[in-house]
């Protein structure tokens, strides 16, 4: 076995579905019928990803097309790929109804976990991803009060999850309300690491202004996964606070997002790799492609630039 063959067999990499394809009306989500789909898989397998990542929301689509969660990984699998490794729990923080920080909304995101467990379970998945806290506009100012309630919601949906043998584990992008230094390793401190992971976005740490590579090794024994993607780009002013989206809505940056291997890119991924090899992480990684397209950007060809850099840049150092 060749070293490049051991790195491959402690660590995986999967795809997050953001996609879209040029149709003749425009751009086309590969979720639109069966054959874009069939597409979009065939690309994926094609440049050597080895699963999927997707998003909680698509359940309904996968019901709806496919008859379930099952149905549609046999899809996936069918396409050469192992299976849907993670879920990104996509939630509407209205601070009336869903707000972490706010302890009387805890019991209708308990029941949601309880419902959405439910309907994946005819599956196995690794993690289900959550942004820990509302948009940082609702929730400051951060105190450790509005922590530690936070903290305790995710402490409990962590045993619900794990309930179904899944990680609970929390991504933390730039314009959520807990994206500081201080902020996240406060957080970790209140939580249960039996029950509350961290999924280390390496673009999104970069542009909230934070060393992804020193957070990652403070942190490693409590991460569950990584999307990993780059950024030109910090978080200036109050590009962190526009309703509704920061990443579209933030006037100082028109496209937040870019593959690995990019041109002028922020993030060190030789020196993230090697601590990643330097903890014994061992699974999956995943890349995600956000607003790929935006500014003149193509999803497959930034999705194949990705794959070169992990087979040739990233595995060589992990072994």
């Amino acid at each position: 076995m060749t070293q490049l063959q051991s790195a491959e067999r402690r660590i995986k990499w999967s795809y997050m579905d953001h996609w879209r394809s040029n149709g003749p009306a425009g751009p086309v989500d590969q979720w639109h019928t069966v054959k874009t789909m069939s597409a979009f898989l065939k690309q994926i397998k094609a440049t050597g990803f080895d699963a999927i990542d997707t998003f909680d929301f698509r359940i309904w689509q996968m019901y709806g097309t496919y008859g379930g969660p099952a149905k549609y990984q046999e899809m996936v699998q069918d396409h050469g790929l192992e299976r849907i490794v993670n879920t990104f729990h996509a939630a509407d923080y209205d601070t009336r109804t869903y707000a972490p920080h706010l302890p009387e909304t805890h019991e209708n995101i308990l029941e949601d976990f309880r419902v959405t467990m439910g309907r994946w379970s005819e599956i196995e998945l690794d993690n289900i991803i959550v942004m820990p806290a509302t948009l940082y506009y609702d929730m400051e100012p951060v105190t450790e009060d509005k922590l530690k309630h936070t903290a305790d919601l995710w402490n409990k949906v962590g045993e619900i999850t794990a309930g179904y043998g899944v990680r609970l584990t929390c991504h933390h992008e730039f314009f959520c309300g807990i994206q500081s230094e201080q902020d996240i390793d406060a957080f970790y401190s209140f939580t249960d690491p039996e029950y509350v992971s961290l999924f280390v976005d390496t673009a999104q740490h970069c542009i909230a202004g934070l060393d992804p590579v020193a957070l990652y090794n403070r942190h490693a024994h409590r991460v569950s996964g990584f999307h990993f993607k780059d950024t030109r780009n910090v978080a200036t002013g109050d590009d962190h606070r526009h309703r509704p989206d920061s990443e579209i809505m933030a006037p100082t940056t028109g496209k937040w997002f870019y593959e690995m291997g990019t041109s002028h890119g922020l993030v060190d991924f030789e020196a993230m790799m090697t601590a990643v090899r330097d903890n014994a992480y061992e699974g999956w990684i995943s890349v995600e492609h956000d607003k790929a397209n935006k500014e003149g950007g193509d999803y497959s060809e930034s999705t194949a630039i990705s794959r070169w850099y992990a087979a040739n840049v990233l595995e060589r150092i992990y072994s």
